[in-house]
């Protein structure tokens, strides 16, 4: 399999079992620069791999489809020279498409949107049509990520919503196919401001837990609409078409899109601001009777486990905790064997034995953990006060739909004792006339 073209990292076979395929991970075991990681998501048939080619810089690559039928089968992989960021490698993942009624298996598409969340610095969240309620009806999988998804291992039920904004991904929402004029209340509003827009709560309106899982989980949050890019004609061969053949103005909002992507998509990191590579070992989880476990997004007990054996057992060998995801069955559930090693994590302290190492050593290891707290430290001042930023939005929109409802009901009362006002009068004038 040639490096410069897309391979099967994550396999979905037709009973529903995901197997990660060994030719993938040899590929990512031989990156040992950071790597920025963005996969894409999203209803099946929307338009997802031509994304992932235009990130790529190619017009070929992902397998794109003009039919009904799904063309992506589980997780796709494609590594390729970052264009803006020097020593960095851009890992592109391409989704099977979500809700194909061919596969018809919920449960499976939850797996792979939680894969996708968790593997990814930037994770992009594709759709056609508009932000309604209709479309984030069909992004249901966020609320459900906190029972596929633990970031740690002793995490209880109901912890901070704030562990989960420190791991997962920035997120981008594109929209296909988009006809609307940006313009609320007769005033242009920007992309992303459309998107907040279709986040607020509303009383009254569905899909509120989905809102407040969206904008607790993912920031920062940026959005991207993009006109039809050809006719229909054209739109079954896009992989033959250059961008003279396209709409100027879908020429032109794809590539602020992947601009946007190449300056904006962070080096994947763990905690404590550990960057990543393509190397070492990542998640675990078990399926047990056919129910999604806890994917553990990184292993407290191995950071410091390393960082004490750095400073005073020198003579041991580090041995990275490592876990694996176990195998059960179930007659009428779906089986799963996923043992992701060797997928995106490099700890500084992990790519050698800790053998007889000099004292300067050990020392120089004693700051790297002190600069990776004092990161950890920023990080989570970063990710409070994007947190107090929604709490104070929503505590807003609260108020303004109280300030809202008192004006109309204050209207209505006005109104009201207007018309009992008028049909009073009336009921005089008549009897004034009778006398």
């Amino acid at each position: 399999m040639s490096p410069n073209e897309p391979v099967c990292l994550i396999e979905n076979d037709s009973d529903g079992k995901l197997r990660v395929v060994r030719c993938a991970l040899d590929i990512l075991d031989k990156i040992d620069q950071h790597v920025v990681v963005v996969s894409v998501v999203g209803l099946y048939r929307t338009g997802k791999s031509y994304l992932m080619n235009k990130l790529a810089g190619e017009r070929k690559g992902f397998a794109l489809g003009a039919t009904i039928q799904s063309k992506t089968k589980g997780i796709w992989m494609w590594c390729v020279p970052h264009p803006e960021k020097r020593d960095h490698t851009l890992v592109l993942l391409d989704t099977e498409g979500l809700g194909d009624v061919e596969k018809g298996d919920e449960k499976n598409d939850n797996w792979i949107f939680s894969l996708a969340v968790l593997l990814s610095s930037t994770l992009v969240y594709n759709s056609l049509g508009t932000i309604d309620n209709n479309a984030l009806e069909k992004l249901h999988y966020v609320t459900e990520l906190t029972e596929h998804i633990k970031v740690k291992s002793n995490q209880r039920d109901g912890e901070e919503s704030s562990e989960y904004l420190r791991y997962f991904p920035s997120f981008v929402w594109t929209v296909r196919d988009f006809t609307l004029t940006l313009e609320v209340d007769g005033r242009p509003i920007t992309a992303n401001e459309y998107l907040e827009n279709a986040l607020k709560l509303r009383t009254g309106e569905g899909n509120t837990m989905l809102k407040i899982c969206l904008r607790n989980y993912f920031s920062p949050r940026w959005c991207f609409v993009f006109e039809r890019p050809a006719s229909g004609d054209k739109m079954r061969r896009m992989e033959e078409l250059t961008d003279a053949d396209l709409e100027p103005a879908f020429v032109e909002q794809a590539k602020e899109f992947c601009d946007h992507v190449f300056m904006e998509a962070k080096t994947k990191t763990l905690k404590q601001g550990l960057k990543v590579t393509g190397r070492r070992e990542y998640y675990s989880t078990c399926i047990e009777d056919g129910n999604i476990g806890q994917a553990i997004l990184s292993s407290d007990q191995s950071l410091t486990e390393a960082e004490q054996r750095a400073e005073g057992e020198i003579t041991d060998t580090m041995k990275m905790h490592s876990m694996t995801w176990q195998q059960h069955s179930n007659d009428h559930q779906m089986e799963a064997y996923l043992s992701l090693s060797l997928i995106f994590i490099s700890l500084s302290l992990s790519h050698t034995h800790i053998l007889c190492l000099p004292f300067s050593a050990v020392e120089q290891a004693k700051r790297e953990a002190s600069e990776r707290e004092n990161r950890a430290m920023e990080e989570q001042l970063v990710v409070q006060e994007r947190l107090r930023v929604d709490q104070q939005r929503t505590y807003e929109e609260n108020v303004n739909q109280l300030m809202e409802r008192m004006a109309r009901d204050s209207r209505n009362a006005v109104a009201e004792h207007d018309r009992v006002l008028q049909a009073r009068l009336k009921v005089g004038i008549k009897k004034k006339h009778k006398h």
